[in-house]
């Protein structure tokens, strides 16, 4: 993690962060006994990846930021593929 410097006084950009860590802690670190370093920032790392490529948010239409291809039932079934060490899980086609 880099620190990043903000304009003092700036309230409406702290409201992002705090937003952001708040969705780490809930959904990650809450779930997690983290014993070293290495792991807190592996762990940091995979769910800020599920939160931007997987997890729906209610304000892009239940899309994610880096949006995902429409998936045809003709592509094969569907399978669960776990995402953040199992304690979230995202559902995509495979072929047989």
């Amino acid at each position: 993690m880099r620190e990043t410097v903000i304009a003092p006084r700036s309230p409406c950009k702290t409201s992002y962060a705090e937003r952001v860590i708040g969705s780490i802690r809930r959904e990650c670190l809450d779930h997690v006994v983290v014993s070293a370093n290495g792991i807190f920032a592996r762990s940091c790392r995979s769910t800020v990846n599920y939160y931007n490529g997987t997890r729906t948010h209610l304000s892009l239409s239940k899309d994610a930021p880096e949006p995902r291809r429409v998936q045809l039932p003709s592509e094969g079934r569907v399978v669960k593929v776990p995402r953040v060490g199992g304690l979230h899980h995202e559902y995509l086609r495979r072929a047989a």
